[in-house]
């Protein structure tokens, strides 16, 4: 499998990372102890959750972290996989935002529920303006020289606050974002291409999209109003239900079925390729469906692929 170095640190990961959103949500400890086992023997090793993660659901946040927490401990395979986790969006009692103080409760918190020493890459769910980034770059240098994360990274983060608090390490000499997380897929590109990604390759930044399947309406599984209904994530794909989604459906049509692929392994195939991207991230809630996510990893698209989906899901 090959891996890619995220940023400039020494974390190295398949280009497919695996969402935890889903763990303790739609995908029960049971099925997701059996994902990750899967995800895990097919050579891949990032997986992704937070400590919100499913705050949504009457398991409420860090319902991920403990399930993942669990299947570490019975599996045993702690060091083979890179394991992210984020914290700074709000949790029970209005606990939330990238200060000093909360980050050395809320990296307790997740080490705890996630049953490890390490972190190997925390990160900043997103941007908090309400406290200064030199605040937060010491304390996660903090805890990177204390042992308890290997890496840190961002989410959501515009390029002028990633490209501030880079330059923020840098003056301080401390640990820097070595990864960016932002929301990008083939209809959500605005956010990402232009300045974002040119402050990311500018600066080696890795970058670990979330939502690569756009909640799964690449999957092409959501093509009509009846449609909706197939998944409790089926409501928030309507708005996509328009022109410019349907002809990019049409489009990863055309060259699924010339690759004998599937839609959604051409749509992760296609942000794999794009220019400094390390790996997207995609949950699955079933065995069959993380096998078929881990194929694009193991296809290429050629400059015909390229074009077509980018002329389809131009702005």
């Amino acid at each position: 499998m090959e891996l890619r170095r995220l940023g400039k640190s020494e974390l190295k990961i398949a280009p497919l990372v695996l969402g935890g959103n889903v763990f303790g949500w739609t995908a029960d400890e049971k099925t997701s102890f059996a994902i990750l086992d899967a995800f895990v023997d097919g050579g891949f090793n990032a997986i992704d959750t937070a400590d919100v993660y499913a705050a949504w659901t009457p398991a409420g946040a860090g319902a991920s972290e403990k399930v993942i927490g669990a299947w570490l401990k019975q599996s045993g395979k702690r060091d083979k996989v890179v394991l992210a986790t984020k914290f700074g969006m709000e949790m029970p009692e209005g606990k939330k935002g990238l200060s000093a103080a909360y980050m050395v409760e809320a990296v307790e918190a997740s080490l705890t529920r996630l049953q490890t020493d390490r972190i190997d890459l925390y990160q900043s769910h997103r941007d908090d303006p309400d406290t200064p980034q030199e605040e937060t770059a010491e304390a996660f240098d903090k805890l990177v020289k204390a042992g308890k994360v290997r890496a840190i990274g961002s989410s959501n983060f515009t390029a002028e606050r990633l490209k501030s608090a880079l330059e923020v390490s840098e003056r301080g000499g401390y640990a820097r974002y070595n990864s960016e997380q932002p929301l990008y897929n083939l209809y959500a590109r605005q956010g990402f291409e232009g300045a974002l990604q040119q402050t990311c390759i500018e600066n080696e930044v890795g970058v670990i999209p979330f939502s690569g399947l756009a909640s799964g309406f690449l999957t092409g599984k959501y093509r009509t109003e009846a449609d909706l209904s197939k998944s409790p994530r089926g409501r928030g794909v309507k708005r996509m239900m328009d022109e410019r989604g349907m002809a990019i459906l049409a489009a990863l049509d055309q060259v699924s079925a010339g690759k004998s692929a599937s839609q959604a392994q051409v749509a992760l195939a296609w942000v794999m390729a794009q220019p400094g991207l390390t790996g997207p991230i995609a949950s699955a809630t079933s065995l069959e469906q993380l096998d078929e996510l881990m194929g694009s990893a193991r296809m290429r698209l050629d400059a015909e692929d390229l074009a077509l989906l980018d002329k389809a899901s131009a702005a």
